[in-house]
């Protein structure tokens, strides 16, 4: 249960990341809420994970997940550049976040 809380937390995250970027065009209520709830509920699910994952383990998957995914959806939904050696680095940071797991 503890890995699904750690993907939890980096998909609230990413969701956090993007409504920084929204609130910068579009200053709304719904934005700075949406904001305050992803990184809130990041925060809660990296704690619980946290209870029985090791820190380091926990904080490089979480950070891996909520890097590379707002960088993918800011190439899909905010027109950030698309090539081969961003998906390369993107596939480098996921691909260490899996290899902790496996050495850990």
């Amino acid at each position: 249960m503890n890995w699904v809380f750690l993907i939890l937390a980096g998909v609230f995250e990413m969701i956090g990341v993007v409504m920084i970027n929204k609130l910068h065009k579009d200053r709304s209520l719904i934005a700075i809420l949406l904001l305050i709830a992803g990184f809130g509920l990041s925060f809660l699910f990296l704690s619980l994970a946290m209870r029985t994952l090791p820190m380091g383990t926990a904080y490089a998957v979480w950070t891996g997940i909520g890097a590379s995914g707002g960088a993918i959806l800011g190439m899909m939904f905010y027109g950030e550049p698309r090539n081969a050696w961003r998906i390369v680095f993107i596939a480098m940071v996921l691909g260490s976040a899996v290899g902790l797991k496996m050495v850990g």
